[in-house]
């Protein structure tokens, strides 16, 4: 993880954990995290009149309907891992949810009308990220059979 400037080791270490949380693909999460590029207390307005919020530019469309469980556009910009455990388990549902093969269904954390671009750059991003966690995570007995 030291190889990672510091403004990018809560991305890594917190998309990583609410994967194996949500058991979603790690480098699906990564790229997601990447391609989004937000920052805690960021907040981008959208030409809808919705805002994308935090670490993972959480729609703000999104939170009114989680704002039942008591979930705010606040929590979501806080630095930290709450975000991408939202921002996971909003994949994982589009994973078991949505229609089409694995990288349409993680697109439509983008949005469903624009997923064909966002989907090719996720694609490009995720096979980088696979290499940089097997190239860390995998043990050396894997790497000499």
């Amino acid at each position: 993880m030291m190889d990672l400037p510091p403004n990018e080791q809560e991305r890594v270490v917190c998309s990583i954990t609410a994967a194996i949380k949500y058991e979603i693909p790690a480098n699906i999460l990564l790229a997601i995290a990447e391609k989004e590029g937000g920052k805690p207390g960021q907040w981008v307005r959208n030409s809808n009149g919705t805002h994308d919020v935090g670490s993972m530019q959480f729609n703000t469309a999104y939170l009114q309907d989680l704002s039942k469980y008591g979930i705010t556009p606040e929590h979501v910009a806080n630095p930290g891992c709450y975000a991408y455990d939202l921002a996971a388990w909003r994949v994982r549902l589009h994973i078991k949810n949505d229609q089409g093969d694995i990288w349409t269904k993680a697109a439509n954390y983008h949005s469903p009308k624009f997923n064909a671009k966002y989907r090719a750059d996720l694609i490009v991003k995720a096979v980088k990220w696979a290499e940089w966690l097997e190239d860390r995570f995998l043990s050396s007995t894997t790497h000499s059979q």
